[in-house]
């Protein structure tokens, strides 16, 4: 009969007749279920004896760290995720041994009885009511539905029963029934010779007879059915928690609008340079005040519905907890979303503003008679004074521009002024066009800006801008203009308005304020430096200008020396470099059509005087000398070896490097073009070493070796055959390879000082390629262009505010914010979703520090004349935006206790007279008087005793009953154990 145990077999008939025998054996669904259930329970390792602490710490729940295990399961075709929770625990077996053998019970019993975590703030709801460590639930998967019918709830809750049974685990397992937002639960938990039910009721409505303390003992009574008498005490514990949402005798988030300004009649305007900052609404909702009586035993408190000795005031422990409002709007955060939302955009500039701009331009030189009225006029409506008829005329064409546009100039002009005048202070200045010929505006801002430069690097980390340069400016103006005045349309009008300044100080030798000098810093973002590439274009052509009205002064003056005192010696008139532009060098004097520098004087250039026996060397004449080298003589006569004057190096941004370095790269590594790549890149070797030769007649490469590359001409003393020592020199082994590129540059090199040498720099080119860059991009590519400042702006405001408020968390915060943003901005394509991430990271650290500061504001109002304590609400109002729940020392009594006592006073008159105004009627005589607190928002109630069920010789266990009564809710979770050994 072996083969019975099969699940089917045939047996064939002498007529061939089939028959099919089914063994009824074989598993059902619901047996594979319960063993599916036992098997996950084997894998985590739940089966046997629960091993652990049997007492847990005051708050662990709250301060300790829970864990979870999901997995999925099916019964037949219903999907099932059962799920691990456990609270994690250093050293769990530590006494676990010790434990086991004194108590028999499972650690969920021993938890039920435990007072160290009654009501925890911030766990799992059942830890809440049933205040174990560790449990399995069993809930349905997420698109299927609830389980709502009884037979089927039995069935689960038999299926982990024997489950439980056959593995020997004892951590509680729950099933989810009903609808889930009802958290509905059923469970069973198993030990040696015990069980316990775990039992819920949850009702909308709360009956009248279990409506307080007395009912509810009635019916935990009655559950445990004991016989015993008399019964062992209950012990109680109870929370009562109110709900503080009246703060309208507090101030308003932000100052209300000065209509009366500029910028008046916008919620938060702040001036232009600056970004906003705080909500525009009340960033905290609610203030919940628990008030708990922790360990009452039965008698000693009455609450029925009569009377009641649960006065909040007199219970001895308060804590309290806020709830804030979800996502309130920021004005940071809603400037720095709405102007990041830019790079999205794809339109250009004209596509924006139209073609009617551009096309007035050029119908502008037909109406020269209304620009020449304009010199007439006070004051010049365009941005910048204007310095000489021609300025003024060109001033007056803008004007007639502008206000043949000025229906649909999408900026208004009074703010687009006061933003020019913003990003070029200088321009409010009144100057004669001598005095600003003389004396160019500067381009730093001041002392304390480089102070602030020094002690704030963070541009260097974002690659951004420093926050007192013109980029920095620009991009706070921009996001401020797309916010408040006009979105993309505006943008675009305030660009266009800024080239075009640009290129009027680029055209009328003008610098540009607010840029440090010299090349562009590679550091920072690419927009700031091809600004800074055009103000050293600007400085160039400045310095070029000044030495031709320098030279052309020298030459009058000669001009009418020698017409009255006959010819003097060039040498004579010369003027020293110093002189014609303060540490500019002779490279920057050159005509932009110009292929070779002006033929003009300077100090160093001298005669060699007539002598005897140096005929042939006085007819040759040194040009662009600056000083003598360190009191070296040429190798090859006793003349002093001088420094020429040289070109400077052309200034490069970065785009112009990486082109510079993909042209190089693909001349190949042939020897054609390596070659090739040589002589491109020793343009400035050649330009020193020509106007070395000029201005050291009779030099050899040697001299200019010690000069240029000390390191490559090797000195040694060695002695010659009179045991003297002597002193040579010669080349390094590098100089000697053949084929150095150093050797034919030498013998290509011309006699040909500085300022008659091709212009290594041509600034009239470079200044028209950096205008034209600017004038082609797009609101999109100008946004992404100054991301970097705006953000580098923002963390520099939420510094600025956190300083004020002193939340550690959030300082620590911002360290991260600027470490994550210094590798999220630096790469060429920024990943725009991370981006997006950040800023949310930076709007939410400004709405905590609202909170913080709505929290101070409200407590500080309230505060007094209580000096003493200040340190102590300081600390406690700070820990509300970090804890989940934090305890008022001296409940009701101490100083925080007191001010929320206030608060719910002040509330609650405010509340009753907003009641009796809607009623139209005075308040009753009489003596009513306005309590102090509402009525509780919820109230919960534990009861927790340990008596023998269910018959009078059995183990006393224990029993829980937890009571949660609140206005729309109403539940009762219990947890009653049993004797299966004796019953």
């Amino acid at each position: 009969m072996s083969e019975l145990n099969k699940r089917s077999f045939f047996l064939f008939q002498p007529e061939s007749e089939v028959f099919e025998i089914t063994d009824f054996t074989t598993a059902s669904e619901w047996e594979r279920f319960v063993s599916r259930v036992e098997e996950v329970l084997n894998d985590w390792k739940l089966i046997g004896n629960s091993a652990g602490r049997s007492t847990l710490g005051k708050g662990i729940y709250t301060s300790g760290t829970w864990g979870e295990k999901n997995q999925d399961i099916s019964f037949a075709d219903f999907k099932f995720n059962i799920t691990h929770y456990f609270l994690k625990q250093e050293s769990e077996k530590d006494d676990g041994q010790d434990m086991l053998e004194e108590d028999t019970f499972p650690l969920a019993m021993q938890d039920l009885l435990c007072m160290n975590n009654d009501f925890p703030p911030r766990a799992h709801c059942l830890v809440r009511w049933y205040g174990i460590r560790e449990f399995v639930v069993i809930s349905p998967g997420t698109n299927c539905e609830a389980i709502i019918s009884e037979s089927k709830c039995n069935l689960l809750l038999s299926s982990i029963s024997i489950s439980l049974a056959n593995s020997g685990c004892q951590v509680p397992m729950f099933v989810q029934i009903q609808q889930k937002w009802r958290r509905m639960y059923a469970g069973e938990c198993q030990g040696p010779g015990v069980r316990t039910d775990f039992e819920m009721v949850h009702l909308r409505k709360v009956p009248s007879q279990y409506n307080h303390l007395s009912g509810l003992l009635d019916i935990f009574k009655s559950k445990i059915g004991c016989s015993l008498s008399p019964l062992p005490p209950v012990i109680i514990a109870i929370r009562f928690t109110y709900i503080l949402q009246d703060w309208q005798q507090h101030s308003w988030p932000q100052q209300p609008p000065d209509f009366d300004t500029l910028l008046g009649g916008e919620v938060g305007a702040v001036e232009f340079g600056k970004l906003p900052f705080g909500a525009c609404e009340e960033p905290i909702s609610e203030l919940h005040l628990a008030t708990t009586w922790p360990h009452l035993t039965e008698g000693i408190v009455v609450d029925n519905d009569v009377y009641s000795d649960l006065d909040p005031l007199q219970a001895p422990h308060w804590s309290v907890r806020v709830r804030t409002a979800e996502n309130p709007q920021c004005l940071l955060g809603d400037f720095l979303t709405e102007f990041f939302k830019l790079c999205c955009r794809k339109e250009s500039t004209e596509e924006i503003l139209g073609r009617g701009l551009a096309e007035e331009e050029g119908k502008e030189n037909s109406d020269i008679s209304s620009a020449l009225s304009k010199l007439t006029e006070p004051a010049a409506t365009v941005p910048i004074s204007r310095l000489s008829v021609s300025s003024m005329v060109h001033s007056a064409r803008k004007h007639i521009r502008r206000r043949r546009h000025i229906d649909d100039s999408p900026l208004n002009t009074d703010i687009l002024n006061s933003v020019l005048l913003f990003l070029f202070p200088d321009a409010a200045v009144e100057k004669s066009s001598e005095n600003s010929k003389k004396k160019p505006a500067q381009s730093n801002t001041g002392g304390k800006a480089e102070q602030d430069k020094k002690s704030d690097n963070l541009y260097l980390q974002l690659k951004s801008a420093p926050s007192d340069s013109l980029t920095y400016r620009l991009a706070l103006c921009m996001c401020v203009v797309n916010y408040s005045y006009g979105g993309l349309r505006a943008v675009a009008h305030l660009w266009q308005e800024f080239v075009l300044e640009l290129r009027y100080r680029w055209e009328n030798n003008y610098l540009i304020y607010g840029l440090a000098g010299g090349p562009p810093d590679l550091r920072c973002c690419l927009l700031h430096q091809k600004l800074q590439m055009l103000n050293c274009c600007i400085e160039r052509k400045r310095a070029r200008d000044e030495a031709r009205k320098v030279l052309e002064g020298s030459k009058e003056s000669e001009r009418r020396s020698s017409s009255h005192q006959g010819a003097r010696p060039a040498q004579e008139s010369s003027t020293s470099t110093k002189e014609v532009y303060p540490g500019k060098s002779w490279d920057s004097w050159s005509d932009s059509e110009d292929e070779f520098f002006e033929c003009l004087s300077d100090q160093g250039d001298t005669e060699v005087p007539h002598a005897e026996g140096n005929e042939d060397r006085s007819k040759k004449k040194a040009e662009g000398r600056l000083h003598p080298y360190n009191n070296m003589t040429l190798l090859n006569s006793t003349e002093p070896l001088y420094v020429p004057v040289t070109q400077e190096p052309a200034p490069m941004t970065e785009d112009l490097l990486e082109e510079q370095s993909e042209v190089l790269a693909k001349l190949g590594t042939s020897a054609e073009g390596t070659h090739l790549r040589a002589r491109m890149q020793s343009a400035c070797l050649l330009s020193d070493m020509e106007s070395f030769k000029a201005a050291n007649p009779g030099c050899v490469l040697e001299d200019f070796v010690r000069w240029y590359s000390p390191r490559d001409y090797v000195v040694e003393e060695v002695v010659d055959e009179m045991d003297n020592k002597v002193v040579k020199g010669e080349l390094s082994a590098r100089m000697k390879i053949p084929g150095n590129m150093w050797v034919e540059a030498w013998e290509t090199a011309r006699v040909t000082p500085a300022r008659r040498q091709r212009r290594l720099f041509d600034d009239t080119k470079e200044a028209e390629k950096v205008l034209h860059y600017l004038a082609v991009q797009k609101p999109a590519d100008l946004t992404c262009g100054l991301l970097p400042c705006i953000l580098h702006a923002g963390i520099l405001k939420l510094k600025e505010e956190e300083l004020k408020e002193d939340i550690p968390s959030v300082k620590k915060t911002i360290q991260q914010a600027s470490s994550q943003a210094s590798k999220l901005l630096h790469p060429p394509n920024h990943d725009y979703k991370k981006l997006e991430d950040f800023i949310n990271q930076l709007m939410a650290i400004e709405t905590v520090i609202t909170r913080a500061r709505s929290l101070k504001a409200k407590f500080a109002l309230c505060e007094g004349e209580k000096e003493d304590d200040r340190e102590e609400l300081e600390k406690f109002v700070s820990s509300l935006l970090e804890e989940p729940e934090v305890v008022v020392n001296g409940a009701g009594q101490g100083p925080a206790g007191s001010i929320i006592r206030r608060l719910f006073v002040n509330a609650q008159k405010a509340s009753l007279l907003e009641e009796d105004t809607g009623r139209d009627r005075k308040p009753t005589g009489g003596s009513n008087k306005t309590p102090d607190f509402p009525p509780p928002a919820g109230r919960e109630i534990l009861l927790r005793t340990c008596v023998p069920r269910p018959a009078p010789y059995s183990k006393a266990l224990p029993q829980r009953l937890f009571c949660v009564l609140m206005r729309e809710e109403f539940r009762l979770a219990g947890a009653f154990s049993s004797d299966t050994s004796f019953f």
